[in-house]
């Protein structure tokens, strides 16, 4: 059968065990097993070391995280270490004694590299915690057997280190139908697995019970072991014996215990590319494995120690030794009493998947199975490697189906693309296309060194992504947040364009009324004004009073300016500005009223000795009219110039930052003209006072005149009203809501009535001012029924 046909799902049978059918493997050799050398003796517990050195990754998966500070005194089993995450493991205390060091320490690893390793020295006493037996352990539950077997820090110990307790727990939707118990140790020279079971099996077989209950009782539980161990085979189905356990025997071939492999033999099925062997239903732990995890749920036993194969030539003892984890190794070569001459190196692990190490001073960790010293003869040193002969020797052996020659290619060009399509993460590094290589090329090397290469490739891509993505995330908020104030900024902008467009409309409206009033009810009343108006002459006393009125409302709009100025100075000094300049105007507007009744006054007293031509009074009248006209012309400048400051004022309140200094440069320039309009109006007036004062000298004859009392000057007026509107405020702010809408609406009801006589005043004299007085009578209407409608509402 080709190893096609056994990719294409075609596995050859090649015995019938007498439970079950087996199959066979593509590919793999039979290198010389050398096992018999350790298995004279039973196994012996090394001595207490007098230090161990706990390395904190002695698994797959993250490092743990100590939990111990350097000079605590522990116990043996003690918790020193705690898993950092779900795939990670605790660390206990192998001894018990004082934390000496927390530091980098060499690992046993091919790159002699160090790491984070725990430092304890032994106080000799071997004081332990106390263990936690379950006698009852049949009657829990598999999540709380599950939680006890990874608070034990059990990793799988045929080589790998995955912790126990994640392959035992499938991911969802992955039904177990078959759990195999690998006991076939495969590998030259170590025999831990085979003395375990010799010795041992009772607690094997009670460990796959455990595992099964956990596992749900999967319908098929076999234990592989190769034909090669026929004491181990004997023993365990002896054990097995009224269990639904079965033991099956199949030819021994390297490498048959590797997970894949052994699936394939006792199943037929074969894992694909990139997944578990859960994902066929399939559950595959060491028998070591099985045993320390009954150890750790019957006894409360944590993984503080392993059987290792100790053997080589240059050991003058060869055997399986239960020794502590951290123990240095050499301790363990002493106590198997090495003879340093003739150790030509140290490798740990087997001569097919082990590495040479660098230092006999590191520890025993989690996944030391087996520690080989040996001569010079008995492993001579690698000889060099020639060129590829292109045999092909090398894909016959590969236990994987796969092109190790064309991977060698690859892997020495570092095309990277090519290895990945070749499936070069497939490959289990079990040596088998090096041992048959006659060039003696390190195949192996080079496939561990290109699987590094891609993996660091991996993680350098990953940590770029995860700089893209937080880059263009942060690009995005950024546009986000730029979007939302842009949105807000047009709601702003909306809602200002709805204001004016209501505005607009309550004129309109107001104005359709008012013009609708007036078609309908004032026609007569209009047309009798202007003819008296063109008919009338003029009457002293009637414009003594039209004088009289305007000095009061002069007055009158003086003080509502003085009020607003003092409640502004307390709510809201941003507008202050505004009103004191209204407050100026007020008051040029009152003396400009008071000059003109006094003027009056004097030229009615003085009438009779007073005269002109008709052409002279005309131009009188003409340069009166220009005085009005300019004085008008700086009152409307500073109109404009305040309607700017607000305008200008609201659009500040709304902009953002790029905009704000463009505002406040327009609001500084609109503060300029007003100060200089308002500085242009009062030096008009002065100059007005000036000519006035003349042209009474000149006109003046001499009489006596009646003493006319001085009217107040306004400066004397505007204290006056800042007064009445500090106590006006300082009583409001006493009032009730309901109270002060009250007041605004007799307020309002006074002012409409003012403004109706002013607008029925101005029809009677033709003014020119009937459309303005209108219009403020409609917007006072429109303020009375909103006051009113609040004052319901309240």
């Amino acid at each position: 059968m080709t190893a096609a046909n056994l990719q294409a799902g075609n596995p050859q049978l090649i015995a019938t065990d007498e439970e079950r059918t087996l199959f066979t493997i593509p590919g793999g050799v039979h290198p010389p097993e050398n096992k018999q050398q350790s298995l004279n003796s039973p196994i012996v517990a090394a001595p207490l070391p007098g230090k161990v050195i706990l390395p904190l990754s002695q698994h797959i998966g993250a490092p743990s995280l100590p939990i111990v500070r350097v000079g605590d005194h522990v116990l043996t089993g003690q918790l020193i270490a705690e898993g950092d995450g779900y795939v990670s493991l605790p660390v206990h205390a192998s001894v018990s004694g004082t934390i000496v060091a927390i530091e980098e320490h060499p690992l046993p690893h091919a790159s002699g590299l160090s790491d984070l390793c725990i430092i304890i020295e032994s106080d000799g006493k071997d004081a332990s915690i106390p263990m936690q037996e379950r006698p009852d352990y049949r009657n829990q539950s598999a999540k709380s057997l599950l939680d006890i077997i990874r608070e034990a820090g059990i990793a799988g110990m045929g080589g790998a280190g995955f912790p126990a307790a994640v392959k035992l727990n499938p991911r969802a939707g992955c039904s177990i139908e078959h759990l195999i118990i690998n006991g076939t140790e495969c590998e030259p020279y170590i025999t831990a697995d085979d003395i375990l079971m010799q010795e041992r099996a009772q607690d094997i077989v009670a460990g796959v019970e455990l595992l099964s209950k956990i596992l749900g009782e999967p319908k098929d539980v076999v234990i592989g072991i190769e034909d090669n161990k026929p004491e181990a085979i004997a023993t365990m189905r002896e054990t097995v014996k009224n269990t639904p356990i079965q033991v099956a025997v199949f030819p021994t071939k390297y490498p048959s215990g590797g997970e894949k492999q052994l699936i394939q033999i006792l199943t037929g099925k074969e894992v694909p590319s990139g997944e578990l062997p859960s994902s066929i239903g399939v559950v595959v732990q060491n028998v070591a494995t099985a045993y320390a995890c009954y150890r750790a749920v019957r006894y409360g036993e944590p993984f503080i120690s392993r059987i290792t194969t100790v053997v080589g030539e240059a050991l003058a003892e060869q055997r399986n030794v239960e020794v502590r984890l951290g123990t240095p190794l050499s301790d363990l070569l002493t106590f198997n009493r090495v003879n340093e001459k003739k150790l030509s190196r140290l490798i740990m692990g087997g001569p097919m998947m082990g590495f040479a190490l660098h230092s006999a001073e590191v520890p025993v960790v989690k996944t030391t199975n087996c520690l080989i010293a040996p001569t010079k003869k008995e492993m001579p040193p690698s000889p060099p490697a020639l060129a590829c002969i292109r045999c092909g020797l090398c894909a016959e052996a590969c236990p994987a189906s796969l092109l190790p020659q064309q991977l060698y290619w690859y892997a020495r060009s570092e095309d990277h693309e090519k290895l990945e399509s070749h499936h070069l993460f497939d490959c289990i590094e079990c040596g088998a296309c090096s041992f048959v290589c006659p060039s003696n090329i390190p195949l192996v090397q080079y496939y561990r060194s290109a699987k590094g290469k891609i993996k660091q490739q991996e993680i350098e891509k990953e940590k770029a992504d995860r700089s893209r993505q937080r880059f263009e995330f942060r690009q995005e908020r950024i546009a986000r947040a730029e979007a939302e104030k842009e949105a807000k900024r047009k709601a702003r902008q909306q809602a200002a364009l709805e204001a004016k467009q209501k505005l607009a409309e309550a004129k309109a409206a107001a104005e359709q009324h008012s013009e609708a009033t007036q078609q309908a009810n004032s026609d007569d009343a209009i047309t009798n004004a202007l003819a008296k108006t063109q008919t009338k002459t003029t009457d002293p006393k009637e414009q003594q009073a039209k004088l009289e009125r305007a000095v009061q409302s002069a007055e009158g709009r003086l003080q509502k300016a003085s009020a607003r100025l003092v409640e502004s100075q307390q709510h809201t000094p941003d507008k202050n500005d505004k009103f004191a300049a209204q407050v100026k105007q007020a008051e040029v507007r009152l003396t400009d009223a008071k000059k003109k009744l006094n003027d009056f006054l004097t030229s009615t007293n003085f009438s009779t000795n007073t005269s002109g031509t008709s052409s002279t009074q005309t131009q009188e009248a003409q340069n009166e009219a220009d005085k009005d006209k300019e004085r008008l012309r700086l009152e409307k400048a500073i109109n404009s110039a305040m309607n700017s400051i607000e305008k200008t004022q609201a659009r500040l309140a709304e902009a953002d930052d790029e905009k704000r200094e463009k505002f406040e440069k327009q609001l500084n320039a609109a503060q300029e003209r007003l100060q200089k309009a308002e500085t242009k109006l009062a030096e008009f007036m002065n100059q007005l006072e000036t000519t006035a004062a003349q042209e009474k000298l000149q006109t003046l004859q001499p009489a006596t005149v009646d003493a006319q009392p001085e009217p107040d000057t306004p400066m004397d007026a505007a204290s006056a009203a800042i007064a009445r509107a500090q106590a006006k405020a300082s009583a409001r702010a006493s009032m009730s809501e309901e109270e002060k809408l009250k007041e605004q609406i007799d307020g309002l009801t006074k002012r409409l009535s003012k403004a109706e006589e002013k607008l029925a005043a101005a029809i009677e004299e033709g003014s020119d001012k009937q459309e303005a007085l209108s219009l403020g009578v409609e917007k006072l209407k429109i303020k009375l029924q909103q006051a009113q409608q609040q004052l319901e509402d309240a």
